[in-house]
């Protein structure tokens, strides 16, 4: 099997975003769903939303715990913002979802999890945090899917995943990474010093750069957004994942030279986005 491609802005020619006319609106950016967000870890699903906008998706609409849906609204001012009550409602008209940021592993997550993955719509979805501890019971449902998945780990989510132990992970994220793309037919990424994704197909990519200050709270978190806004402006989960990975890491690069090798925060990592995306900074 071949080794890993290296994923920097030259291969990313080979990915292209959709573009953005100049005479669109925002329902041609697209409408992404981000379920996300609990009474403990509300920020998660402010920080998951504006990197979706940030990364250029029209239309924004949030799924949370209704005893925080309120201050998120206001937080985020640009999205709907519903309970997870009325989820299946919100998420009807999405063209993406990014699901499991800071949320509470238990039954509402399973049930929304088996919803998504059940559905027959050509619906691209980003899986974080808990959503990742719910998927191994619903592995029969994840594979084959229309739409296509995008799995987010850091080494002991992965673990998780594989069923085997987080150093198990560690020594050998490609194999891991190539493993959980197989077993659940999706696009995976095990997130380090060193980032891999690797496609069902095979395919693996290494990604080198970022840097110790992006190991802050939230950072997988905005990835998360990333990915999800990338998707609901019409990419692949692939070419998503590649281009969320990259400039959230490149976004890292920028925030070291300006505000130093660590300290910078979550929330300002996803600012820089639209500046890589227009080549601006």
């Amino acid at each position: 099997m071949s080794g890993p491609i290296r994923l920097d802005a030259d291969l990313l020619k080979s990915f292209p975003l959709p573009r953005v006319p100049e005479d669109g609106d925002k329902e041609d950016r697209g409408r992404i769903a981000i379920v996300a967000g609990s009474r403990e870890v509300p920020g998660a699903a402010i920080l998951a939303a504006n990197a979706a906008l940030r990364a250029g998706a029209g239309k924004l609409r949030i799924v949370t715990d209704e005893k925080v849906a309120t201050a998120i609204a206001i937080a985020v001012t640009g999205a709907r913002v519903t309970g997870f009550g009325t989820a299946d409602r919100a998420i009807e008209g999405a063209d993406a979802v990014t699901i499991g940021c800071g949320m509470d592993s238990g039954p509402v997550l399973e049930r929304l999890l088996a919803a998504l993955l059940g559905t027959g719509r050509d619906l691209p979805l980003v899986l974080d945090a808990a959503a990742l501890d719910c998927l191994p019971g619903l592995a029969g449902k994840a594979r084959g899917r229309p739409g296509g998945i995008a799995l987010l780990p850091h080494a002991r989510e992965m673990a998780g995943l594989l069923g085997c132990t987080p150093e198990e992970v560690e020594i050998d994220p490609p194999t891991a990474v190539r493993s959980a793309a197989e077993r659940y037919r999706a696009v995976a990424l095990v997130k380090g010093r060193f980032s891999f994704i690797a496609a069902p197909d095979g395919r693996l990519f290494r990604f080198e750069g970022g840097g110790i200050g992006l190991a802050t709270s939230g950072s997988g978190d905005v990835l998360a957004g990333l990915v999800g806004g990338l998707a609901a402006r019409g990419a692949d989960v692939l070419t998503a994942t590649l281009w969320g990975v990259w400039l959230h890491g490149e976004a890292g690069r920028i925030l070291t030279s300006r505000v130093g090798r660590v300290g910078f925060l979550a929330d300002e990592i996803a600012a820089v986005v639209p500046g890589l995306l227009e080549g601006t900074v």
